[in-house]
């Protein structure tokens, strides 16, 4: 039984969704009980796209949550900002809503950094999107991690945000169209990038078991990290689940959708079985994995 794993991508948990605005408390600690008899201690609150107005006011409630409650100040560590500053192509923005698509402004992550009590630690933002690399060397001095996602940048774009200070990926392999050019994909451009920390779900779903071995080992010793990206329906039932502005499907096998789409949006996976399935799959001994989702996860992120 775990009782010390980090996760940093939770859009919510056990039935409960983080991108909903004025949670009670109640809910959030159902959500942060569930964690713990997963194994979870501690948890990056993520925020997908949306104004930055409406991000604000989010963040500043949890901050009031937390600040009610010891239990749920001492599991919700940080946030972690997946957009608004992502990629608004088809099939790289996933989920995200492309009209609340904006470029990055130091002003606006100062903002953002306010809200949340300057507990925003990780920001996950496409390298091509304009101002890119400006705002990725503002987060990075303000001590927050910045990682590269949903994003289809070109090599150039890649550089200019590394040489910011861009020092993760998230959820590698993901988040692209289900058609790429065999060499020329972003997929192989972060891949190859030592610099990077990746960032994996190992759920079996978002990417097949011989394919996560594959990526893995293409990855330098030390350089990757695993995550639940988890939405409302992680530690549920297989059911209807809301995420953002969507009604979301689980089936028995796990798997979110949204209805009549082939695309993943998030994940029902949970920490514990996230550890299970490096061992499984990778063929990792269990306190490699267990680190990689814990004590790596800490020391990475400087919690």
């Amino acid at each position: 039984m775990f009782t010390d794993l980090t996760d940093l991508q939770v859009n919510g948990f056990a039935g409960v969704d983080f991108q909903q605005d004025d949670l009670p408390l109640a809910e959030v600690q159902r959500a942060v009980h569930t964690l713990h008899a997963h194994g979870t201690a501690r948890i990056l609150c993520t925020l997908i796209t949306d104004r930055v107005d409406a991000l604000c006011r989010r963040l500043e409630h949890l901050e009031k949550l937390r600040s009610q409650c010891p239990e749920v100040a001492a599991t919700i560590v940080g946030y972690h900002l997946e957009g608004p500053w992502l990629s608004s192509e088809p099939g790289y923005h996933g989920a995200h809503e492309p009209d609340k698509m904006v470029p990055p402004t130091s002003q606006d992550a100062d903002r953002l950094i306010a809200a949340s009590g300057g507990l925003v630690r990780l920001v996950t933002l496409a390298p091509e999107v304009p101002g890119a690399d400006v705002v990725t060397a503002h987060l990075c001095s303000r001590g927050v991690r910045v990682s590269a996602g949903h994003t289809n940048a070109d090599e150039a774009s890649i550089d200019r945000c590394i040489s910011a200070g861009m020092s993760l990926c998230t959820h590698l392999g993901n988040a692209v169209p289900p058609s790429l050019h065999r060499h020329d994909n972003i997929i192989q451009r972060l891949l190859a990038r030592d610099e990077l920390t990746a960032v994996f779900i190992p759920d079996g779903i978002h990417l097949p078991p011989p394919v996560l071995k594959n990526l893995v080992r293409a990855k330098p010793a030390g350089r990757v990290l695993f995550t639940t990206d988890c939405m409302s329906a992680a530690g549920g039932p297989p059911g209807q689940y809301i995420f953002g502005r969507h009604t979301l499907e689980v089936g028995a096998d796990g798997v979110v959708r949204e209805p009549g789409k082939p695309n993943f949006a998030g994940s029902s996976l949970t920490m514990d079985r996230a550890v299970e399935n490096v061992v499984r799959f990778l063929g990792w001994s269990p306190e490699e994995a267990h680190a990689a989702c814990s004590s790596h996860v800490n020391e990475v992120l400087g919690l």
